[in-house]
């Protein structure tokens, strides 16, 4: 078993990759402001210049920088200007916070790229399922618990070792909207607990599972 990270003995430095409204952001920016979550944001990246979560991120007086998709023939240039960017910002985890775009990861960043995905992987996932289509879906097959699951991303959507899940249940009554918000309270808690979990150096994986010390 190999351990993913040492403890660090200071805030973590968190690179956010966004593509829409930033929610996940100012979740990490408000658990760190209520010291919940000890770390730093000294990098934030959106895929599209009409994402929302620029102009947070900017109020909050963080770097932010564009990279289209659009603007990279490749999905290997793509990611390589990400990462170059987190490599010139000093980032111990990229936190991949509503990002749609595909990404390849380089080796220097295998485990130390996490997502979060508004559903219990393996359900409700993949190319296709994000934002309020994983929900609907959710109700048109009428399971009855949902959630989110945090993960190590890898180079498939919504794929790689699960490091924390957390169930909601799914009301006879729910519409999109409503399950939408459950699941992103619980996100709120799951996210911010799985970067703890790593700075900590708690995490460990065996055969493509994650173990918690």
């Amino acid at each position: 078993m190999t351990a993913v990270a040492n403890p660090l003995n200071r805030p973590i430095r968190l690179g956010v990759l966004i593509s829409g409204g930033g929610t996940t952001l100012v979740n990490f920016l408000n658990k760190i402001s209520s010291g919940e979550l000890r770390a730093e944001i000294p990098l934030v990246i959106a895929s599209r210049p009409d994402c929302g979560g620029i102009e947070k991120a900017k109020c909050a007086g963080l770097r932010c920088e564009v990279v289209s998709r659009k603007s990279f023939s490749s999905v290997d240039e793509f990611s390589s200007a990400i990462f170059d960017r987190c490599r010139d910002a000093c980032v111990d985890l990229v936190t991949l916070a509503g990002f749609l775009s595909l990404i390849r990861i380089p080796d220097d960043f295998l485990l130390r790229v996490m997502n979060i995905h508004p559903a219990l992987i393996p359900a409700f996932c993949g190319r296709g399922f994000h934002g309020h289509k994983v929900h609907e879906e959710v109700l048109k097959r009428g399971v009855k618990v949902s959630g989110c699951t945090v993960h190590f991303a890898d180079n498939e959507y919504d794929h790689g070792p699960i490091i924390a899940q957390q169930a909601v249940p799914v009301l006879n009554d729910d519409t999109p909207d409503a399950l939408a918000a459950r699941v992103f309270a619980a996100e709120c808690e799951c996210y911010p607990h799985a970067i703890r979990l790593f700075a900590e150096g708690r995490l460990a994986v065996r055969d493509g599972r994650v173990f918690v010390s």
